[in-house]
């Protein structure tokens, strides 16, 4: 297929998933705010933290609070990694690509970009958690919708490769948040104050009722090792690679196990670190320090994409790329994506 609709497909769905994802975050910690003690406030800086644009918000904020992170993250049309711009790059992406993707995936990206513009002027502070459960819900129906009616072929294996890899990417970092910067004291490390915080942990995954489904406690280690090691829960690190390496492979038909170009030999390299690894492993060496080996991982791959599959154009423009928190190209050619 062509590389600019491989290109565009993929970043159409890993948009869509990031809007999501930042809903998500927000969402979560309006709820949190409600049990947090009044000197908690400095609870939304965490949330600027996750996209990695600290410096960029303090060059247009001055204060991060709930007002100014809530505007910088979702409607603020200047941001890169703002909902609203996801929203306007993925419909951008589908427009350029009407001919591959069905008319309802074009009608629901086009609905949401829609719903977004008019949120930015009529949302006030009561109403955004039901604005943001709109967010979430439309990525879904995208996705559904997505699954139901485009043929799974390359161009819907480019589609789930975009989502996989940023979903694993947004796990990776809101847990890292809640290690390295959520908690100020130590002291408050298993108090109420922390199983609460564990809790919006696991909600900002939609993770909270599958998790409690197997596990009667609350347990630091226990919530790692199911939002990064699970091989059933649909957003837990490892299962997103995992599904991400089987999308690779149907795309290039290459047996599993083997690898024809750096995109695979990446990814399965990175599979295969965690199929053999424990969580005791992962304290062992340190959480933080594991999550930003992961974070990197995940962006060498999402640059072995470029390399091996969109790199083949002349003509290319720059949009930037939140999960490496540098600028990645994005082809806009029209030559042929190799399938071997």
């Amino acid at each position: 297929m062509l590389s600019r609709v491989a290109d565009s497909i993929y970043w159409l769905n890993r948009y869509i998933e990031r809007a999501e994802n930042i809903a998500r975050f927000i969402d979560v910690n309006l709820h949190l705010m409600l049990d947090l003690p009044s000197g908690m406030l400095q609870q939304w800086q965490p949330l600027v933290s996750v996209t990695g644009d600290m410096e960029l918000f303090r060059d247009h904020y001055k204060e991060a609070n709930s007002e100014n992170v809530i505007q910088f993250l979702t409607f603020d049309e200047a941001y890169p990694h703002s909902i609203i711009s996801c929203l306007k790059m993925a419909r951008e992406n589908a427009r350029s690509i009407r001919e591959v993707i069905s008319s309802e995936m074009w009608e629901e990206v086009n609905s949401f970009y829609l719903m977004l513009q008019e949120g930015s002027t009529a949302t006030s502070l009561s109403s955004l958690p039901t604005f943001f459960s709109h967010v979430k819900m439309a990525s879904h129906r995208f996705a559904g919708v997505m699954d139901a009616t485009m043929s799974h072929n390359e161009g819907w294996h480019f589609g789930q490769l975009g989502r996989l890899l940023e979903r694993a990417d947004k796990t990776a970092r809101i847990l890292d948040v809640k290690y390295f910067l959520l908690l100020p004291s130590a002291e408050w490390v298993g108090t109420p104050l922390d199983r609460i915080q564990w809790i919006s942990l696991l909600k900002s995954a939609s993770a909270y009722e599958m998790y409690r489904k197997s596990q009667h406690h609350i347990t630091p280690s226990v919530v790692a090792e199911f939002l990064i090691l699970n091989r059933q829960f649909p957003r837990s690190i490892y299962f997103c690679l995992w599904q991400a390496e089987k999308c690779l492979h149907e795309i290039t038909q290459t047996p599993t196990g083997s690898w024809c170009n750096g995109a695979e030999r990446a990814l399965g390299k990175l599979c295969s670190q965690l199929g053999y690894l424990t969580i005791e492993d992962i304290i062992k060496s340190g959480l933080h320090e594991f999550l930003d080996q992961i974070q990197s991982s995940i962006n060498e791959v999402g640059n072995e994409i470029y390399t091996s599959f969109i790199a083949l154009g002349d003509s290319q423009s720059v949009i930037p790329n939140q999960s490496s928190n540098n600028l990645q190209l994005q082809s806009s050619g029209s030559t042929q994506t190799s399938s071997s």
